[in-house]
């Protein structure tokens, strides 16, 4: 892990507990979080191995430095015992890349990170967008990212926090509800749709996007193939099984 690079950190526990995660990370110097209501689906068995209860679950998502991630880790392993089953898990991913500088400010919330070539890995064919905007403004989101060749995404409702921060780097009030819309799109696509959403659905519109990606190792379930290919294929087998065959030779 390179400590002065951006990793996108993921909190998962239960909704009563979160506060003190929150809490934990403010006095670690993160503010700007955005939550989400979720609800595990772990078989009883493994719940009662893990000493977990089937109860309402919310999910943090902060972008840190690795250097910030380590701190906090053994914050949370000292202060909230998450090490313990059932208090809750956290995990870290590399960003690919964030559109904007501006944007990429807010995110990082004043920690000290490197800037450099996009993290993308090796052989990597797919990433996946992450786009924050104002709740009710998705399929304006998705109307831009589909200009730009998106299929579809999913719209996950979220909380934000940290809206001074979005202030002071965007120049923008933002609205607490949130819309995360989450695209599964080929990498060498991502650029064009990043800078579509940025233009169509932006901070400097009323949907206030803010999108940033991360890599993708692999997908199940996805066309990578253009679709005007695929039809090609299609129109070209339907007319082979439509040829006459040729007639047999008599002996």
């Amino acid at each position: 892990m390179n400590q002065s690079e951006l990793y996108l950190m993921m909190t998962i526990t239960d909704r009563e507990k979160m506060q003190g995660f929150i809490r934990l990370f403010k006095d670690k110097g993160l503010e700007t979080h955005f939550l989400s209501i979720g609800h595990g689906t772990a078989q009883e068995r493994y719940l009662r191995l893990l000493a977990l209860n089937e109860t309402e679950k919310m999910v943090c998502l902060t972008v840190v430095t690795g250097r910030k991630w380590l701190e906090v880790k053994k914050a949370m392993n000292v202060r909230m015992r998450i090490d313990i089953p059932g208090v809750g898990i956290a995990c870290v991913m590399p960003l690919a890349s964030v559109a904007g500088k501006r944007e990429l400010q807010f995110l990082a919330a004043g920690q000290d990170f490197r800037v450099g070539e996009e993290q993308t890995l090796k052989g990597t064919e797919q990433e996946l967008l992450i786009v924050i905007g104002k709740q009710g403004y998705s399929e304006q989101i998705m109307d831009a990212a589909r200009k730009a060749g998106a299929g579809g995404g999913t719209v996950i409702h979220a909380r934000g926090t940290g809206q001074e921060k979005a202030e002071q780097f965007l120049g923008i009030s933002l609205a607490s509800e949130k819309d995360i819309i989450l695209i599964v799109a080929p990498t060498e696509k991502k650029k064009e749709m990043m800078q579509a959403i940025l233009h169509d659905a932006g901070p400097e519109t009323p949907a206030g996007a803010i999108v940033f990606s991360l890599p993708v190792t692999d997908t199940a379930g996805m066309t990578l193939r253009p679709q005007t290919e695929e039809l090609e294929e299609e129109d070209l087998a339907a007319g082979e099984g439509n040829t006459p065959a040729e007639p047999s030779a008599k002996s």
